[in-house]
């Protein structure tokens, strides 16, 4: 079995500076934790199925248009989860689609919430460093364009690593 996950990759500078802020926070999983935009949570699968895997990603891939994503302030998810996210705010309906397509076919998965794109920027951590990352990226501004989407494989000695990546082509 495989633990795979299919995420936007959020581009460097912007990506690294806020996994060392999750770092620097005290979240020391955040340095195995490439920073993203879930389309697809982690989910475990049979290594035989990753080739159908990729040929669906590819195909998804071949039928959207890249997109522009702006990042802007903070949000969280508690009391429900212990979580504190930079919002989505332009490009939210694309990521929905983009997700919606991906948990299709052999990645048709049951998800616990319903979906909301975001950038996890704290998680699992007390409430004092949960409300200073909160506090902290309230006025965070970014902006990139998603051209493509990751597989990403977990690998219990080094997280999560990126796979390959799937342009958006469509027209």
């Amino acid at each position: 079995m495989l633990t795979i996950g299919v995420s936007i990759a959020v581009p460097d500078p912007e990506g690294s500076a806020l996994q060392e802020f999750r770092v620097e926070l005290g979240d020391q999983t955040a340095r195995y934790i490439p920073t993203h935009i879930t389309l697809v949570p982690p989910t475990e699968v049979p290594a035989v199925a990753l080739p159908a895997i990729i040929d669906h990603l590819a195909e998804v891939a071949e039928g959207l248009r890249p997109f522009d994503v702006r990042l802007h302030g903070t949000g969280t998810f508690r009391p429900t989860s212990p979580v504190v996210f930079v919002g989505v705010i332009a490009g939210m309906a694309e990521c929905a689609g983009l997700a919606a397509a991906t948990r299709t076919g052999p990645l048709a998965v049951e998800v616990d919430f319903p979906y909301h794109p975001h950038v996890t920027v704290a998680h699992h951590l007390s409430d004092d460093l949960l409300d200073r990352a909160f506090t902290e990226l309230a006025g965070y501004e970014a902006a990139f364009e998603v051209a493509e989407f990751w597989l990403y494989v977990h690998d219990e000695d080094h997280g999560w690593r990126p796979d390959r990546a799937f342009a958006l082509t469509g027209s």
